[in-house]
């Protein structure tokens, strides 16, 4: 029989036990916390490898560059003063902070080896990139909601998109993408990475730190496919809806120039949607089965720094009124140099 006095001793050995294992945990957490973690380099320093940096660099000059031109040529031309340029602004805006929260680090990261990033770092980098993403999902569902009235009830659409109504929308975008950030920053900050310390990506997205956490992460996982679904479907769904109506409306047209600048202004945004929520429902959606360190790497360069680069590019081309801005700050700017 076991001996009265061994039951105390070994309540006794179980309660140290637990607590050098919770000390254990927490000094990795401390750890983690002080000393940060290592991104993975998306290049090495290969002839091959340096050429797809320096395009990876050029897109993203050209994206800022674009963006920050689209931006300027809504804001100097009163013609473009209307609500969906007004949100189209937002959008550069948008993809402007967008694209600088990963490629920066990036870029640094190649040229002088600063690969290390401070776990404060990592939270600031994670939360930023999934406010400016939701907001740019939302963002795009409300441009398809103008689009809407725009053509469907033309003669409701200066009350429905008032200004006011506007900068509503445009708030909303930036509330639910932080709120969205918040969620999904201090869930994600809340595990112990006491493994290694080293990302498997070229920046901290929730995915990727996710597999360094040395606990349970299922339950959190189906809260971010329950965010997933609300931030990526749910606007989905609702730009769907919108242009069925659009389309049962634009069919019943007689007029061919009104059929032509309603199928234009909508192809452009459509394009835009495609290009932003294809990739982001592949890496927040699709189970872990589905992705691997080089395919993530791949998607995410495209929706980081390819998207907000075409943006523009596929709005200016297929929209008479932003080419027209163009060409006439670039007469201007000609006749102030011959003068």
């Amino acid at each position: 029989m076991t001996s009265p006095r061994f039951l105390p001793l070994a309540w006794t050995l179980l309660k140290q036990h637990l607590q050098t294992q919770k000390e254990a945990v927490a000094d990795h957490w401390n750890y983690s916390s002080t000393s940060g973690f290592v991104l993975t380099s998306l290049f090495n320093h290969s002839p091959t490898h340096l050429f797809l940096f320096s395009i990876v660099v050029l897109i993203y000059v050209l994206a800022m560059t674009g963006n920050v031109a689209m931006i300027f040529l809504i804001w100097v031309d009163s013609r473009l003063h209307t609500p969906m340029y007004l949100l189209l602004s937002q959008l550069s805006f948008l993809d402007i902070f967008f694209t600088s929260v990963t490629v920066p680090k990036m870029i640094v990261g190649f040229l002088y080896g600063w690969t290390s990033i401070s776990f404060g770092g990592c939270g600031a980098q994670m939360f930023f990139f999934m406010f400016l993403g939701a907001a740019e999902c939302l963002l795009l569902a409300l441009m398809a909601y103008d689009r809407y009235v725009a053509i469907c009830n033309p003669l409701w659409y200066p009350i429905l998109m008032s200004r006011q109504v506007c900068c509503l929308m445009v708030i909303a975008s930036w509330l639910g993408g932080s709120l969205n950030a918040s969620i999904q920053t201090i869930l994600t900050l809340q595990f112990p990475y006491c493994g290694s310390r080293k990302i498997a990506h070229f920046f901290c997205e929730v995915p990727s730190l996710l597999q360094l956490a040395c606990a349970d992460t299922a339950a959190y996982k189906k809260v971010l496919f329950v965010t997933g679904v609300v931030v990526l479907l749910v606007p989905i769904a609702f730009i769907t809806t919108s242009y069925a109506l659009i389309l049962t409306t634009v069919l019943q047209m007689k007029s061919a120039e009104g059929l032509h600048k309603a199928l234009t202004t909508c192809t452009s945004h459509l394009t835009v949607v495609n290009l932003f929520y294809g990739p982001l429902i592949y890496t927040y959606m699709l189970p872990s089965s589905y992705h691997s360190p080089g395919q993530d790497d791949i998607v995410s360069v495209f929706y980081t720094v390819f998207t907000p680069m075409l943006n523009p590019v596929i709005y200016s081309l297929r929209n008479k009124e932003v080419s027209g801005a163009m060409k006439k700050v670039i007469r201007k700017c000609a006749a102030t140099r011959n003068v």
